[in-house]
């Protein structure tokens, strides 16, 4: 299915990849990216090397579909039961990051079609993982016009250099999550040239 796919989604969404060289050659590492649209899990699996390829948690329903899950398999994706609490999630992402393998998380929590990321809200699960796993964080912008997908319109995958937990704060008796992941998606944000509309109160540009 990668085989077959990979070189497909990259063609029709014409994916280049920026930064290949910070993908951590071995161990668990938390891939933290903007959200646009369930393009973003085709559209970074498919320029990540295939010994590295990113793990998603994705709702158990998806597997059930002929073809699609399959391919979300072979694109690194593994099921949740949504039936199950957010702690046996938590879990399962902390133990994905702690066995060695890329484990993805979107910051800010859902889709945000159109929108400059800078300018979205966060969420702080991304360091809580990092840090009860214990591993860096890979800050990636997927950069687009618009910031909307379109067929043969240029995706451009913008790989930032890992940040260790150490570097984040998360290894102190009291970390604080919500700073550590607003440094990590500021990161994000960076790779891509995007700053907020509007500074926050007190700022000056």
């Amino acid at each position: 299915m990668y085989t077959i796919f990979a070189p497909l989604i990259r063609l029709a969404l014409r994916v280049r990849i920026e930064g290949r060289e910070n993908i951590p050659a071995e161990g668990g590492c938390v891939v933290a990216v903007n959200h646009i649209s369930f393009c973003d899990v085709l559209a970074v699996s498919c320029v990540f090397p295939r010994r590295r390829l990113p793990r998603y948690l994705a709702k158990a329903e998806l597997f059930r579909i002929p073809l699609l899950g399959r391919l979300i398999r072979a694109l690194g994706a593994t099921p949740l039961d949504r039936r199950g609490s957010d702690v046996s999630a938590v879990r399962r992402a902390i133990a994905i990051a702690e066995g060695g393998e890329l484990l993805t998380l979107f910051p800010q929590g859902t889709r945000q079609k159109g929108k400059n990321p800078a300018d979205t809200p966060i969420k702080s699960g991304v360091a809580m993982i990092a840090s009860h796993a214990e591993v860096p964080t890979l800050p990636v912008c997927i950069k687009l016009k618009k910031e909307r997908y379109g067929f043969l319109r240029r995706t451009r995958i913008l790989v930032g250099k890992p940040i260790s937990p150490e570097e984040l704060g998360l290894l102190s008796p009291e970390p604080d999550y919500r700073r550590a992941a607003e440094t990590v998606f500021r990161s994000v944000c960076e790779l891509g040239g995007y700053t907020p509309s509007v500074l926050p109160e007190g700022k000056e540009q």
